[in-house]
């Protein structure tokens, strides 16, 4: 009896252990279970976080493309994340039109066509650091708008092909960046025109090909200057040979204002160096006056002017060889700016710009002033003149000593005369007795 009931108290005690056993073993399971799905969910998130190239807004995307076709009115950006070989087209979601693209300084590389395509009624801004690199494709095909506001772009082929078609006209515009192909700008294959295009800014390594009319350059720096002229602005020309802050030409052609300048505005011409007339080019080397590349527009030198300056020499050279004295004199001359070909050029230095020049507007009136000075030439001194040969100088009379030694020995001589007188007269005297008596 004792035993089965110390059985039965025994019993209660072993089924609450394995109660509690199995409650723990399930909680532990539950948790190991929750920990590897919330680490897993992590891995999933890393990786796809890992592989995101573009991001709009706050959310990322695993292509570039993807990410254009999530931009909104809101959040129209799509920054890179990382370098990508992908081509894409500007093709965001239907009621957008303007997509800005930020390379946030990476690369993105064409991957079998052209590596940005902006279609039609649609507008790209890139902006940022960073390259468009097309390889053996373009850079940018467009047939909408594009605007580049930096960032650098190079191709193997054409850099960038614009179109204009019956139905649409493409648009472009250059604010900044450095852009690098063979052949800069042309036409897509269907194009009739390349639309409007306008430089206002960067630098442009390559060849722009002539025909583009609508392809305006406002601004910027050129290494190839064959086939610009068409495209410079009204008041618009090239300065080669930029120089920069170390003194260095950087062999790039610069867009500037017609202009004239002259190293030398005041120059001094000394007859005792000998003098000669100037001719136009003489006035010109001698001033180191240039245009700034500037070719359809020659420096002519005023006629008037140089043909006054020239008498002023004549006069100077007659006075030096009659060595009779002039006085200083001063010419200003104007030199001026003219198209090549009109009328009243005169005496044209043709070799007065500064290297290669481009210039098609009809921007006249552009002129600087030198001033040339002949320094004044004084009347030489007369010599004097010799005495006439064959008549000898009259011998003076000898002038009285009158130093203070020459008194002393008149004095002493005269006193010696006094002695000599009294010693006479004393012996006169003594002697005239004795005569008588004897």
């Amino acid at each position: 009896m004792r035993s089965h009931e110390k059985r039965v108290n025994v019993c209660p005690r072993t089924q609450g252990k394995y109660l509690v056993s199995v409650v723990l073993t399930a909680v532990f399971a539950i948790a190991s279970l929750f920990g590897t799905l919330l680490f897993s969910a992590d891995a999933v998130a890393d990786a796809a976080e890992s592989q995101a190239v573009a991001q709009v807004g706050n959310a990322t995307y695993a292509s570039v493309q993807e990410a254009i076709g999530h931009t909104s009115m809101k959040n129209a950006t799509v920054t890179l994340l990382t370098d990508v070989a992908e081509s894409v087209t500007i093709t965001p979601l239907k009621g957008m039109r303007n997509v800005t693209f930020d390379l946030n300084g990476h690369v993105l590389q064409a991957d079998g066509s052209a590596v940005i395509t902006v279609p039609a009624n649609m507008q790209l801004t890139i902006t940022g650091p960073g390259t468009v690199a097309g390889g053996t494709q373009p850079a940018v095909d467009c047939r909408g708008a594009l605007h580049v506001k930096s960032g650098t772009f190079t191709s193997d082929a054409t850099l960038m092909r614009f179109a204009e078609t019956d139905e649409t006209s493409a648009q472009g515009s250059f604010s900044d960046g450095t852009f690098t192909a063979p052949t800069l700008f042309n036409l897509l294959d269907d194009a009739k025109n390349l639309g409007y295009v306008t430089v206002r800014g960067g630098e442009y390594r390559g060849m722009i090909p002539a025909g583009l009319n609508t392809l305006a350059l406002l601004s910027g720096s050129f290494s190839d200057s064959s086939n610009l002229a068409p495209y410079l602005a009204d008041s618009l020309g090239l300065i080669p040979d930029g120089t920069s802050g170390d003194g260095t030409g950087d062999g790039m052609f610069h867009i500037g204002d017609l202009a004239i300048s002259s190293k030398q505005a005041s120059v001094e011409l000394d007859p005792v160096d000998g003098l000669q007339r100037l001719s136009a080019d003489d006035l010109l080397k001698l001033t180191e006056t240039q245009l700034n590349g500037i070719a359809d527009y020659l420096l002519v030198v005023d006629s008037d002017q140089l043909q006054a300056l020239n008498d002023q020499i004549d006069r100077t050279m007659q006075a030096v060889g009659k060595r009779k004295a002039f006085e200083a004199v001063s010419q200003n001359i104007t030199i001026t700016a003219v198209r090549n070909g009109a009328d009243d050029v005169i005496d044209v230095n043709a070799s007065g710009g500064a290297g290669p020049q481009l210039r098609t507007s009809d921007h006249d009136g552009i002129s600087a002033q030198v001033t040339v000075t002949i320094k004044a030439v004084a009347e030489p001194e007369k010599p004097e003149e010799p005495g006439k040969p064959g008549d000898p100088e009259k011998p003076g009379k000898p002038e009285m000593p009158r130093s203070g030694s020459a008194v002393q020995a008149l004095a002493i001589i005269s006193l010696l005369l006094v002695i000599a007188s009294a010693i006479c007269a004393y012996a006169t005297v003594h002697l005239r007795p004795s005569r008588l008596h004897n």
